[in-house]
């Protein structure tokens, strides 16, 4: 123990001067008498008086003597080093993700997690302030420099799991930078089993301490399960993968619309994955597979698949005739594609998804739309211009529609010069302007290609049906053969016919919400739940449709839930964020001896007011006994 301001001892010097007030008494001048006989209480009195007396028992001196040391003690601010944080502006990264539901801790590691950081926030000094920041699915601050505990306390007791879109340090470690360079003595605190996305580069300004959770990495998880069509029937296929570091013995139960099918006993090696396809009949809804028991991350060991059924989702194309862009929609399974002349000037029914090949229609369709070589502005973007022999570059290195695309390698020779709007995003750059545009407006997504395809070499290469299909996965989200399978977390984009006034949707627990279609479709975006969803939507005049999602966390980043005692970060002075570099906090403990001088000094003032309370208990008792004895 160690204390931060040991001049408060100096006050100990108080101790003596107690005690000699209780030595000291009132001198009385001496007289001689020709008796005592008459004197004797008098003499009594005389050597109660007596200064220098010998110190007899008294409790009011001990308690006062305890109020004095106590309250020299917590003047001196005494302290314990504890592992933590020893800043005064503390940045609480706390994970929340799918991989924290994990059950090797105390509960699960999010309970863990809080434990940990409601730990940290009652470490923080005087005056010092603290800012939560959640990670796991969307990024949240629910409290910002506050130096309120309660309301510290109250933030991060309400945070819950979030099963979709997986641990993202990055966004956080941005804010957290910005954040600890505006405040003195700054410390950023990663509570986390580690099984993070972490940025490529990024050097904290400020000290950074890991807070690992967590202890098991055996999980063996239900990695796919897919219903689809087959002649005479249906296929369903099922994955299970071993994502722990020892051989695992797992018994696989699957069921079609609640009825057991079969069951397999499957062995694992560390990383193995096994596959089982069974035919199933035709009439079959829905498959769930689970194993016979949980293990350390339940999230995992269920998963649910609907049958896709004969509907497919449409793709109208309005184009005068372009082969390449016909066959690379044709080749996506799962939808329809329609052709129609550029002539056409209404479209009064909704699609899935439009493209606009080198044809800008007013008024534009309704629904999603994707313009290939825009002639002209519009209301969503404008053209301003030409650009020859743009160099096409990728605008981000993780940019998702240029997954397996090698844009470097495409040549064009002209492009029409594009104005990004706010709605949008750039994919694809050019040393003259964007040459791909996506993004959302007015609840529809669109995507801009700025040049023809005749115009370039994209249709010669392996890139462009990979684009197409990455476009169109983006512009009409869980269609077609995606349709019935979504992660979780993203929004449900649900296409509505003319006609439909209204979209029921049921999620796993049994809650239904009801949303009003808008530009044909609605969006539905409480998808945190692992499950099937039913969807009904109400047409007026006709019979309403049914239809049904799955969804599955399917995630290896959250199914490895091996934890790292080590993030690949580095901050000041170059060295790595691990928790092998223990730091040291300060634990006060004044608080403690304030709470005990006042007990004492309570204690105390009962005892020396023992004779008032006693009349007073008399007196009370005197009250009772009159009224008694007119009762009886």
């Amino acid at each position: 123990m160690s204390f931060l301001t040991p001049l408060a001892f100096a006050l100990t010097l108080l101790v003596p001067v107690i005690v000699a007030l209780y030595l000291l008494k009132l001198r009385r001048a001496e007289r001689t008498v020709s008796s005592t006989l008459l004197w004797r209480r008098m003499v009594r009195d005389v050597e109660a008086n007596a200064p220098w007396q010998r110190l007899r028992r008294n409790l009011l001196l001990w308690l006062q003597l305890l109020l004095l040391i106590a309250l020299i003690i917590a003047l001196a601010r005494p302290y314990v080093l504890t592992t933590g944080i020893a800043g005064r502006n503390l940045i609480l990264i706390i994970d929340r993700s799918a991989s924290m539901a994990a059950t090797d801790a105390a509960g699960t590691r999010l309970d863990a997690a809080k434990a940990e950081a409601l730990r940290l926030i009652n470490q923080l000094p005087d005056g010092g302030r603290a800012t939560i920041i959640a990670i796991g699915g969307q990024m949240e601050v629910p409290v910002s420099a506050s130096t309120d505990r309660r309301e510290l306390r109250r933030a991060v007791e309400a945070l819950t799991l979030r099963t979709g879109g997986g641990s993202d340090l990055t966004q956080a470690l941005d804010l957290a930078g910005a954040l600890a360079a505006r405040e003195y003595e700054s410390e950023v605190a990663i509570i986390s089993d580690g099984q993070v996305t972490l940025p490529e580069q990024a050097t904290l300004p400020v000290p950074v301490r890991f807070f690992p959770i967590g202890q098991r990495d055996d999980n063996v998880a239900i990695s796919a399960l897919v219903l689809q069509p087959a002649p005479g029937g249906q296929t369903l296929f099922v994955q299970a993968t071993n994502y722990g570091s020892a051989p695992a013995q797992r018994r696989l139960i699957i069921e079609l619309d609640g009825v057991l099918f079969n069951a397999y006993d499957l062995a694992l090696n560390p990383g193995e994955e096994r596959s089982i396809v069974a035919d199933v009949p035709a009439t079959t809804r829905s498959a769930m597979a689970r194993f016979d028991a949980p293990d350390v991350l339940p999230l995992d060991d269920r998963a649910w698949a609907v049958s896709a059924g004969a509907e497919r989702a449409r793709v109208r194309l309005v184009s005068d005739g372009n082969r390449f862009l016909e066959t690379a929609l044709g080749l996506l399974p799962g939808f329809e594609v329609t052709t129609v002349p550029t002539t056409t000037t209404t479209f009064t029914d909704t699609v899935a998804l439009t493209v606009l090949d080198g044809v800008t229609p007013d008024p534009l369709p309704p629904g999603n739309l994707l313009f290939i070589g825009p002639l002209r502005s519009t209301e969503l973007f404008s053209v301003t211009g030409e650009i020859e022999f743009p160099a096409p570059r990728p605008a981000s290195g993780n940019e998702p529609l240029l997954r397996n695309v090698a844009v470097s390698e495409i040549n064009i020779l002209r492009a029409a010069q594009l104005n990004r709007p706010v709605w949008a995003r750039t994919v694809i750059d050019s040393d003259g302007g964007p040459l791909l545009l996506a993004g959302e407006q007015g609840g529809r997504r669109l995507a801009v290609l700025a040049f023809a395809l005749y115009n370039s070499d994209l249709p010669l290469q392996v890139a462009f049906p990979v684009l197409i299909a990455n476009l169109v996965g983006y512009l009409a989200p869980g269609q077609g053969s995606e349709a019935t399978q979504h992660a979780p977390g993203e929004p449900l984009l649900i296409p509505t016919p003319p006609d439909a006034s209204a979209v029921r949707v049921t999620d796993p627990g049994g809650r239904v919400t009801t949303l009003t279609p808008e530009n044909n479709q609605v969006i539905y975006a409480a998808t945190d739940a692992l499950g099937i969803y039913r969807i009904t939507i109400e047409r007026r005049g006709a019979e309403s449709l049914q239809r049904a999602v799955a969804v599955n966390l399917f995630s290896a980043a959250e199914s490895r839930v091996a934890p790292r005692q080590q993030l690949p970060l580095f901050q000041v002075g170059g060295r790595v964020v691990a928790t092998s570099a223990e730091r040291t906090a300060r634990s006060e403990l004044w608080r403690w001896l304030v709470w005990l001088a006042l007990i004492v000094l309570i204690v105390e003032w009962l005892v020396y007011q023992r004779g008032a309370l006693a009349w007073l208990r008399e007196r009370w008792r005197a009250r009772l006994r009159p009224a008694t004895r007119a009762e009886r």
